[in-house]
């Protein structure tokens, strides 16, 4: 039986950290819980203290197709290369230089949003399509696929 999975991302900004991945996935922050029109409000209502509010976050895809990507602060920074990392599908169906030309315009798209590029892989047919390596904000890894 398959099974519902949820991707938890450890980082220091959990809101923050939402806001970019919903923007780099089309996904969008989860709603509150049902009788609150914000978060704040929801937290305020649990007796979250001020400085706990960014303890967590979540974002989910609209379509409610893909997984939930949860965010927990912890207090340790990034240290070492993930060993798990997401693949963004930003050039489906496209192969030689359209693919690799939409790879490099959404690359631009999200390092307006804060991303660092940090490695573009040309292709190497007849396996290797191209890709290019980025980090988010806190500097995890993830691909331009």
């Amino acid at each position: 039986m398959a099974r519902d999975v949820q991707i938890t991302i450890d980082c220091a900004d959990p809101a923050g950290l939402a806001v970019f991945w919903a923007e780099v996935l089309g996904y969008r922050t989860q709603d509150p819980p049902a009788g609150f029109e914000s978060w704040e409000q929801a937290l305020e209502a649990m007796g979250v203290p001020p400085e706990r509010r960014n303890d967590a976050s979540a974002v989910v895809d609209p379509g409610g197709s893909g997984p939930r990507i949860f965010f927990q602060r912890v207090p340790e920074h990034k240290q070492v290369k993930n060993r798990v990392h997401v693949d963004v599908r930003a050039a489906p169906g496209l192969t030689g230089d359209a693919r690799m030309a939409a790879l490099e315009a959404e690359a631009e798209r999200l390092a307006a949003h804060g991303a660092t590029r940090l490695h573009r892989y040309e292709p190497a047919p007849p396996l290797g399509a191209g890709h290019i390596t980025m980090a988010d904000p806190e500097g995890n890894e993830f691909c331009l696929d």
